[in-house]
């Protein structure tokens, strides 16, 4: 299981009573954070920094254990902070300042000097905020008593992000064909991508999965259909189209395992060797929380895969998503964003139907795809661009609503949403951000955990919603 270190600060200058007393602390607390987060991430102890020396052999120790996705510090006492440069320039893994006390109230009648020295977090905190914001190290701020219920959803978030960056740090994207061509937003530098975010960005043919597909037993696509049949509601006669897109899920499978990818993009202008565009092999693999992106677009591909490990355990649906049309009726506007096939089952309200239909796009047979109405309510609309001398994430707050009338002559999933605050400040603001159109919808995450994603890996964030003007449009 991934894990947090837990790292305390303090002196020797009170004595090994004191020092002894600390440990006993922060034994405790991490106890209490195994108890009560221990469903997210474990927490562990490490030596109490006392010198420079100690520091060191924490952060070395925190960067060389690959379970480790981030470090809590905390200064119980007065902790000189030059005894934790050394340490800190080691440190490349997610830190988060947890500026708490093991009391949650004084003692008032009994306060004496010997308590003001053990518990000196409001000196010691100070002191060690200075040294963080002088070595320029990104970092988060959890503020309050350990134990009270904010705090502890502060230090969840921040273990979800931790991990999220973590899992970021190791993906492979399989790009089978190249960025669509003449589209320009889903294109970008894949050598600064990986710089940036860890993402090793791979390139293969389509053939490669096509060869796989061919390769497909009856008894493998038996089983894949009747996982198929025991989630979807099958709507169509041409089993045979479904059962293609079985073996392309199988394929897809295979390969990703073997390569150790996480995510992958897929192209209508490179199709060489397959039958159909992937619709339900796309739909179902990214319900499991692989990522994806259309059209060569791996920014996309990589960037779902690490959000929807973001939201792990949450309540909501989070996925790939693109932008299409809109309902431009006065005071009640709309988006409609779906894609051609490939709209992730997670956010289906009701279950989906397998049918097939024509595909006016990529000259192939007719595909089998998954379609179905979204859930509802409030959620967040993340992409992520690249400008040449900087990657930018664009966060807008939505709505996700009910489609108000049928579409029964559109046969894909459908997502529809209300831009907030409105949709003329909502959608120039998007558009002045250089907004892509794809994107990655949740109603999982909310703009604070892809705030902490920004901050922790040092990317611009531009964020949308019911507190953006007029006025902010030309501060974008």
């Amino acid at each position: 299981m991934k894990k947090l270190y837990f790292i305390p600060g303090s002196q020797d200058l009170y004595g090994a009573e004191c020092l002894r007393q600390v440990a006993e602390d922060c034994a405790r607390m991490v106890a209490f954070f195994n108890e009560k987060l221990g469903d997210t991430i474990a927490f562990e102890l490490l030596p109490t920094v006392e010198t420079s020396r100690i520091c060191v052999e924490d952060m070395r120790r925190a960067m060389d254990d690959d379970d480790c996705v981030g470090v809590i510090t905390w200064m119980h006492t007065f902790s000189p902070a030059k005894m934790w440069i050394k340490g800190l320039q080691l440190l490349r893994k997610p830190l988060l300042h947890l500026h708490t006390q093991a009391n949650e109230k004084l003692p008032y009648d009994e306060i004496d000097m010997d308590f003001m020295n053990l518990n000196q977090a409001a000196h010691g905190d100070r002191e060690y905020g200075f040294i963080l914001a002088k070595l320029h190290i990104p970092h988060e701020v959890v503020a309050g008593y350990y134990e009270h219920e904010d705090v502890l959803a502060g230090i969840r978030r921040f273990a979800q992000v931790a991990k999220a960056i973590d899992y970021s740090y190791h993906l492979r994207v399989a790009t089978f064909g190249n960025n669509m061509r003449d589209v320009a937003v889903t294109d970008g530098n894949r050598l600064e991508a990986e710089i940036k975010f860890g993402w090793e960005i791979k390139y293969w043919g389509i053939g490669e999965i096509a060869r796989l597909a061919d390769a497909v037993t009856e008894v493998e696509a038996d089983a894949k259909l009747k996982e198929y049949t025991d989630k979807y509601i099958m709507d169509t006669d041409n089993l045979a189209a479904v059962r293609e897109q079985a073996k392309y899920e199988i394929a897809f499978e295979k390969f990703m395992a073997k390569n150790e990818c996480q995510a992958f993009t897929d192209t209508f202008q490179d199709l060489f060797g397959m039958n159909q565009l992937p619709g339900i092999a796309a739909q179902n693999l990214m319900a499991k929380g692989v990522g994806f992106g259309p059209e060569g677009d791996y920014k996309i591909s990589a960037f779902s895969a690490v959000l929807m490990k973001m939201a792990e355990g949450r309540k909501g649906a989070t996925g790939f998503i693109e932008d299409y049309t809109y309902d431009l009726t006065p005071g009640q506007e709309l988006e409609l964003a779906s894609h051609m096939l490939e709209v992730p089952a997670s956010f289906a309200a009701t279950q989906p139907k397998i049918q097939v239909h024509p595909l006016g796009i990529g000259n192939k047979a007719d595909p089998a795809r998954l379609v179905f109405d979204s859930v509802t309510g409030d959620g967040i609309q993340v992409t992520l661009i690249d400008l040449g001398d900087h990657f930018r994430i664009i966060c807008a707050d939505i709505e996700l609503v009910k489609v108000p009338h049928p579409m029964p002559k559109l046969p894909v999933a459908q997502i529809m949403y209300r831009h907030k605050p409105n949709f003329r400040i909502g959608t120039a603001a998007w558009c002045y951000a250089g907004g892509a159109h794809h994107s990655v919808v949740s109603t999982a995450l909310t703009r604070e955990d892809i705030a902490m994603f920004a901050h922790l890996t040092g990317t611009e964030l531009i964020v949308i919603g019911d507190d953006t003007t007029e006025a902010d449009l030309r501060k974008i």
